[in-house]
């Protein structure tokens, strides 16, 4: 059998590649290119982002000699119009709409998985594989798939948009070890340019950045009121309320308020885009960022729907440990009350649902609830 791995030029898709081919399948690796640094947007009109940084390269260099140590061809291809068109538009307009997005999810959805899957498909090849840490397994005559064997890395988070067709072409390699166990394999394969290369952070596809100046070059800064919610009082002055995120407690440039009963570490707890406002509570006021229940849309899900209500257990960020609530669906969006209240749910990020270890699926936080009151607004 054919497999076509993406080869990102990282440790876990290398070790992921080698892995296969000591299964026996018929391995070929290819490098996607998905974002332009220099001209990134230039075709729709949109500003060149000020920006010396060209990773890309480097990481298609790294992906050539692990290539040639493995002995496996390597292809290029490209959807820099693919991820412009699906997921960084998506990224710009949710953060229009005061939102955080997670374009990571959406990154896998429909480049990772749809466009490299029909490249290799195209190209002859029978099924995909990536460096992902999850687990594929079957359920029910259904294929699902599980957090993988080290919890530390599990990323089936950033798979919950991926298709029941999707999950049934593709490998997981990396399901039942651990990282320090891929990077001990690369280290035995002699893989010098990726087996301490560091795990690659920030946006999907971008990188690293100064996420304030990136986010620059499309919404450029408009200075605003920073307001106490309790007080109703002006008591700073931010860079641009798309900038900021709920919860955040760094970088408001804010201490000590004279006039104020309470003086201690401020956060973010609400923000008004349309009229460029930054609403922030003080410590101790924590239950300002509590909710009870939210509505989730865009909803991918795995299998049949269920009828009423059935706990599940749901990760409202990356890393977070599974919380219990109900799920129902009401049309085609998804109701989650929460048998305990939750702090910081946030518009714009991705709620993903589990039975145990088995994925259900996910969808984007639409509005957040405490005691039937709207709280995101």
């Amino acid at each position: 059998m054919k497999v076509l791995v993406g080869l990102s030029g990282g440790v876990d898709s290398a070790v992921a590649a080698y892995l296969l081919k000591e299964q026996g399948y018929e391995v070929a690796g290819a490098f996607m290119r998905n974002w332009d640094a220099l001209a990134n947007g230039d075709y729709l009109g949109n500003p060149t982002i000020n920006d010396d940084q060209c990773p890309q390269e480097k990481d298609y260099q790294d992906a050539v000699e692990v290539a040639k140590k493995l002995g496996i061809p390597l292809l290029r291809c490209d959807f820099v119009k693919e991820y412009w068109d699906h997921v960084f538009s998506y990224f710009l307009d949710e953060y229009k709409k005061g939102r955080t997005p997670n374009p990571d999810v959406f990154c896998n959805k429909y480049i990772k998985f749809d466009s490299f899957r029909k490249f290799a498909m195209d190209n002859g090849y029978d099924m995909i594989a990536m460096g992902h840490y999850a687990k594929k397994e079957t359920f029910e005559g259904l294929e699902y798939l599980y957090k993988a064997s080290d919890k530390n890395k599990d990323q089936s988070y950033f798979l919950s948009q991926i298709n029941e067709e999707q999950i049934a072409s593709c490998l997981f390699p990396l399901s039942d070890i651990d990282k320090p166990r891929v990077r001990e394999i690369a280290h035995e394969l002699g893989l010098e340019s990726v087996m301490d290369k560091k795990d690659s952070t920030g946006v999907c596809f971008i990188g690293e950045r100064n996420f304030r100046q990136f986010l620059n070059n499309y919404f450029p800064a408009t200075k605003g009121n920073i307001v106490d919610g309790k007080s109703g009082k002006v008591i700073g002055t931010h860079m641009g309320v798309l900038y900021y995120t709920l919860g955040q407690r760094h970088g408001l440039g804010i201490g000590g308020v004279k006039g104020l009963e309470n003086n201690g570490a401020w956060f973010v707890y609400k923000k008004d885009v349309a009229k460029n406002i930054l609403y922030v509570a003080n410590e101790g006021e924590d239950e300002l960022l509590f909710s009870d229940s939210c509505i989730v849309k865009e909803i991918n899900w795995v299998g049949p729907k269920p009828e009423g209500k059935i706990e599940v257990g749901v990760k409202f960020r990356y890393r977070q440990p599974d919380q219990p609530c109900y799920l129902e669906w009401q049309g085609d969006e998804v109701k989650l009350t929460f048998i305990k209240k939750q702090k910081a749910v946030t518009p714009g990020q991705i709620a993903v649902f589990y039975v145990g270890e088995r994925m259900l699926g996910g969808g984007k936080i639409d509005s957040v609830y405490l005691n039937g009151k709207r709280t995101d607004l």
